[in-house]
């Protein structure tokens, strides 16, 4: 499925930022990338699949909000394993040390199917293992058709099916960073707080 078809999960992905931002969505062609999975990238290249160029982004950052409507097994193995959890990929080098390149500031809305899985039976090891990645973490009741995040000045949009990212966004726009700002902020906002002070 290439990323011109117009029923592709990119290009959903793509008409779905440009009427959030109100603009025509070949004015933001030149702004953004988006990265589809089984969009023909090389299999050894976990950062060429949605759900690893988000790892690769959020590794990198010093500051993190998102709004996250499913939970993502795949997503979740990729950063508690990067080098900034302190996982596998360390070369021997401490934990402490890994923590110290970790976004400093996480803050995660869990909205939709996410939400759920802080509570019932699993609810306190999800909670637990976000507090020891330092990610305060937030229950929304109710819904968001896609997730949302601004990684430290990037907005980053990612859409989800059955099996995780399909699809996933970013850019340095400043319409787009305004939008998924505001869009966090008012998930944020009317959201509970689970971990943390």
């Amino acid at each position: 499925m290439s990323d011109d078809d117009s029923g592709s999960p990119a290009a959903v992905l793509r008409s779905f930022v440009s009427r959030a931002v109100d603009a025509d969505p070949a004015d933001l062609a030149g702004r953004i990338e988006v990265v589809e999975r089984g969009s023909g990238s090389e299999a050894g290249d976990a950062a060429a699949t949605p759900a690893g160029r988000l790892a690769e982004l959020v590794g990198e950052a010093d500051s993190v909000v998102a709004v996250v409507p499913r939970f993502d097994a795949d997503l979740a193995r990729r950063l508690n394993a990067s080098p900034a959890a302190g996982g596998d990929e360390t070369d021997g080098e401490s934990d402490q040390e890994f923590r110290a390149s970790a976004p400093r500031a996480v803050r995660v809305v869990f909205t939709g199917s996410a939400a759920d899985r802080l509570s019932g039976a699993a609810g306190s090891i999800v909670r637990r293992a976000l507090v020891d990645r330092g990610v305060d973490a937030y229950r929304h009741e109710g819904e968001s058709p896609v997730t949302v995040a601004l990684v430290d000045d990037r907005a980053v949009v990612g859409l989800t099916d059955g099996d995780g990212v399909v699809a996933l966004l970013w850019t340095d726009d400043p319409s787009v960073r305004e939008w998924a700002a505001a869009t966090c902020r008012r998930y944020l906002d009317a959201a509970e707080r689970v971990t943390g002070a």
